[in-house]
């Protein structure tokens, strides 16, 4: 069996080999590209602005508050005040809407 007759079982089991590592190292490649493909990396200058954005989304926060905490102060002032009062009534005396004869 030195002749071609050993061709055929040499090339058979070279085959097995071939499948039996190819296929787990194909596999491998694959997992690893679906990791790459899923999780892009993001670049640092995208990282950096999302930082600044951050930082001014927390400044306009703590503003806001402290405009709102400004206008319950103002409320609450107003209300005590004057109880019974209407604010913004303009007190001018009776100039012009009240029910008159014509």
């Amino acid at each position: 069996m030195n002749g071609p007759e050993i061709l055929v079982p040499l090339g058979g089991m070279l085959m097995i080999v071939v499948l039996a590592l190819g296929f787990p190292m194909i596999r491998l490649l694959n997992k690893r590209i679906d990791a790459q493909r899923a999780a892009p990396l993001a670049p640092s200058d995208t990282t950096a602005r999302l930082e600044r954005i951050e930082h001014a989304i927390d400044a306009m926060s703590v503003e806001v508050e402290r405009i709102a905490e400004g206008q319950r102060f103002t409320t609450k002032l107003l209300s005590e005040r004057a109880p019974g009062a209407r604010v913004g009534s303009g007190g001018g005396g009776g100039g012009g809407g009240g029910g008159g004869d014509i």
